[in-house]
């Protein structure tokens, strides 16, 4: 079974990528993409010096930005010319697909490292290359600087029902439970509702790569050598069609769930947010690490599991010279000796050699050993292959875009947002559902929630917009919320996106009451609302609220050229 339409999700997503790359990164939720000042270690490398530009995955960018700071503060050397090494952070699916390009439209310096957190990565650029007819620019062999596992990230009371640590968990399990209509019923504990998955993209994370690549191979019962016909096998399709549709929502980094659950369990509702997180090992330490009500444990999934091995790749391309390639592998051999490796363990992350962090035991959520079986990423066509497949195999989206046209939206403001939001409308399927609405004083109810088709109905919608009006923000979520929750939907992901650059003014309404409108109802029928607060006079601290009240994320964009990158990565919920 082949992806009915394989290349429109994913051009549309390349455009809005696109987006982020001349932001410099994905933007960040609830903060500013502007970057008011560079953190110590990255940046620019110094005029004069040979330069060494590493561009890192997040998850470990500002520990290998603060190690480049160090190495740099010895004042290194080579060939009697000063070293500066600079790290930059970009998702490592952006990277690649950067990469592919010769770098050309990405921000930032062109890498003279890249360091994405799996070599699954390196065989995608060396795929996608070479179908571009471009030479390789990857070198023989990339040491890795630490280790990972995927793991599934579960509050501990689930997981010991499922016989957690000393049970088996497998993709498998995992399935039985969410097709169950009784949900966690099946381990007795009905009052926790079904199972609910939290996944990122595997156009953009590593997790959300690696989950997609596990389920395959849970689907075959093979842990190596995974071929082109299985995944077109329409068994294994339907297998991983499956675990699709557990997902609660999908998103870019895994911060979106972790970020969910800390405010669930704040509220004495971690069971009832999301049951797993397929994320690295190293995330669940960290969660635990503020001291949460319910911990997380790691899940190592019997089928197999991949391990995020972070190679650092000094590039061969012609933007790089001799010299940086020496001065790159030097500060290579410095990470690797045993102090630079004692900071990875510190930080949660297993050694170059796959050791756990000492001292740790299953009390502190993970298994020293680590997984029973690792899964070795199969052969790169096979993984472009796999990639191409998600836009058939993820779970389809119901969403309402709701979008403010008060007057204070009006000139620049309105025309960023109409340009960001038709490619936001681009980036869904034909057989997603998508709706559009507009407030101000009143609000409108421009296009039901329907199969986008073309989406040619919301594109003609926002490019008419006008502002004027005041703001009925608290009116306008809650119509919205209740329409979505009352045509729910089972099997798609229902959401709200609702932007807006001002502050409720409607006195008839009222927060407080809105917020808990919001709550009930969001177990049994879930509708997130992802707010993002566009300009400086935004309601931040009422839009995390909302969000927070329906197990949504809240982004900010107070610069109106960068909503189209916050816009790239709420669309990446789904």
């Amino acid at each position: 079974m082949r992806p009915r339409h394989p290349g429109r999700w994913w051009s549309a997503a390349a455009a809005i990528l696109a987006v982020v790359w001349v932001a410099g990164t994905l933007s960040h939720p609830t903060s500013s993409s502007t970057g008011a000042g560079r953190a110590p270690g990255t940046g620019t490398p110094k005029a004069g010096c040979i330069g060494v530009a590493v561009v890192s995955s997040q998850e470990k960018a500002s520990l290998l930005a603060a190690l480049a700071a160090e190495f740099d503060h010895g004042n290194p050397t080579q060939s009697g010319a000063c070293v500066d090494v600079r790290v930059n952070t970009l998702a490592s699916g952006s990277a690649e697909t950067a990469l592919a390009a010769d770098w050309h439209g990405a921000a930032g310096p062109a890498p003279t490292v890249w360091s994405p957190a799996s070599t699954s990565w390196l065989g995608l650029l060396r795929f996608d290359r070479g179908a571009a007819d471009l030479p390789d620019i990857l070198p023989a062999s990339s040491p890795n600087l630490m280790q990972s596992p995927l793991v599934l990230a579960m509050p501990r009371p689930m997981a010991v029902a499922m016989g957690w640590p000393n049970v088996p968990v497998g993709w498998s399990d995992i399935l039985k439970l969410a097709q169950d209509p009784e949900g966690w019923g099946r381990y007795g504990h009905p009052e926790w509702g079904l199972f609910r998955l939290g996944k990122t993209s595997p156009l953009e994370s590593t997790s959300g790569l690696h989950a997609l690549i596990a389920t395959y191979y849970a689907a075959t019962g093979i842990s190596a050598d995974l071929t082109a016909a299985d995944v077109t096998d329409p068994r294994v399709v339907a297998f991983v069609k499956g675990v699709e549709a557990s997902v609660l929502h999908y998103g870019n980094t895994v911060a979106t769930f972790l970020d969910g659950l800390r405010a669930a369990d704040k509220a004495g509702a971690a069971m009832s947010y999301v049951s797993a997180v397929a994320t690295e090992e190293t995330q669940v330490l960290s969660y635990d690490a503020a001291h949460p009500n319910t911990p997380l444990v790691a899940v190592y999934p019997k089928d197999g599991t991949l391990v995020a091995d972070h190679p650092y790749a000094v590039l061969n391309a012609t933007w790089v010279s001799d010299a940086q390639r020496a001065a790159a592998t030097t500060f290579l051999q410095w990470l690797l000796e045993p102090a630079q490796q004692a900071r990875f363990t510190a930080a949660g992350f297993r050694d170059s050699a796959g050791h756990a962090p000492p001292g740790l035991t299953v009390d502190d959520g993970i298994v020293p050993a680590g997984p029973a079986v690792r899964i070795k990423p199969p052969e790169p066509a096979v993984i472009a292959l796999i990639r191409r497949s998600w836009a058939d195999v993820r779970k389809r989206a119901r969403v309402l875009l709701v979008i403010d046209t008060s007057g204070s939206m009006a000139g620049d403001k309105i025309a960023a947002v109409q340009k960001a939001a038709v490619l936001v409308v681009k980036a869904f399927s034909s057989d997603d559902e998508l709706g559009f609405w507009t407030f101000s004083t009143q609000v409108d109810e421009r296009v039901p929630v329907a199969p986008v088709g073309s989406g040619i109905d919301v594109i003609d919608q926002i490019q008419a917009l006008q502002a004027e009006g005041s703001t009925a923000l608290y009116r306008a979520t809650d119509d919205a919320v209740r329409t979505m929750r009352q045509d729910w939907d089972p099997e798609r992901i229902n959401a709200v996106i609702l932007l807006t650059d001002g502050q409720n003014d409607d006195s008839n309404q009222d927060l407080s009451a809105l917020l808990s409108k919001l709550r009930q109802g969001a177990e049994e029928r879930p509708v997130p609302v992802f707010t993002i607060a566009y300009g400086s006079d935004a309601d931040l601290s009422t839009l995390a609220q909302i969000s927070a009240a329906t197990h949504g994320r809240s982004y900010n964009a107070p610069d109106p050229d960068q909503v189209g990158a916050v816009f790239a990565d709420v669309v990446a919920d789904f």
